[in-house]
């Protein structure tokens, strides 16, 4: 993933929005990471191409951000993808 392809902070709406829609894949990926254990840096290295050495405060925001996405999207945002939609 390039840095222009995703935001520090995924923006924080009651609903599923168009930054969730085309960031699933990483969602699902920060939660299978989280489960096997993985360690934090090396994800948000691997995932978000970001340097944890480098910008570590970044690299924190970053992953725990969108890990917090992710877990919201497993318990109520999900529900919005299974909704019927307008055409």
């Amino acid at each position: 993933m390039t840095e222009a392809s995703f935001q520090d902070r995924p923006p924080q709406t009651d609903r599923v929005n168009a930054y969730d829609e085309r960031h699933l894949a990483i969602y699902v990926r920060l939660l299978m990471a989280e489960d096997e254990g993985a360690d934090w840096r090396e994800v948000v290295h691997v995932l978000f191409g970001l340097d944890p050495a480098r910008e570590p405060d970044r690299a924190k925001i970053v992953h725990e951000s969108h890990l917090a996405r992710a877990r919201w999207m497993t318990k109520t945002g999900y529900q919005h993808l299974l909704e019927p939609r307008m055409q």
